[in-house]
């Protein structure tokens, strides 16, 4: 599909975040990990927007669905971030954890929990200092090691690879729209 002819009614930028020299007052580390995230909500906005509630929620060919992937990736920023910070889930993070499958919530309310996520998350890799990067830390009930770079690192590339699902997922039932299945 030409670039010109993809199905969406937001213009893409013609660069990517990390290629616009935005956020120079920021060491370079973590302007690496937020334009990640200012990519993810970029792609969303692109792909998502065609989208209606009923397909942010489909599961085309047992694909995960696009609002599976949104707050997959809100979830997981804030639980990787919590590790980072040197706390350990609460329980309402573990039950927001065991209800991103939910088929539940309009395109609006899952798209405004996304922006929410990639915000607060934003403002929290801000907040740690590059100087601590290195410190250990533990992830999961099983304690694996790691590091804050590692966690951070993970922040992004997590988010990216959660994205590019959705992607496939938007794809899919845009093209279904146009060739359904009989």
């Amino acid at each position: 599909m030409r670039a010109d002819a993809l199905p969406t009614s937001k213009a893409a930028p013609k660069t990517e975040p990390w290629l616009r020299g935005t956020l120079t007052e920021v060491p370079a580390e973590q302007r690496a990990i937020l334009h990640a995230l200012e990519l993810a909500r970029e792609d969303i906005v692109r792909w998502c927007d065609p989208l209606s509630d009923e397909e942010l929620h489909a599961r085309p060919y047992g694909l995960a669905s696009v609002a599976f992937h949104l707050r997959h990736i809100a979830g997981s920023l804030d639980r990787l971030l919590t590790y980072a910070e040197g706390n350990s889930l609460n329980s309402a993070q573990l039950k927001r954890l065991a209800a991103e499958m939910l088929p539940e919530g309009g395109k609006e309310e899952i798209l405004k929990e996304f922006e929410r996520g990639l915000r607060f998350a934003s403002e929290r890799i801000r907040a740690l200092d590059v100087t601590i990067w290195p410190e250990s830390r533990a992830v999961g009930r099983k304690k694996l090691p790691t590091t804050v770079a590692g966690l951070l690192i993970h922040c992004a590339d997590h988010t990216q690879r959660h994205i590019g699902q959705a992607i496939i997922s938007a794809k899919v039932l845009l093209a279904l729209r146009k060739h359904p299945l009989s």
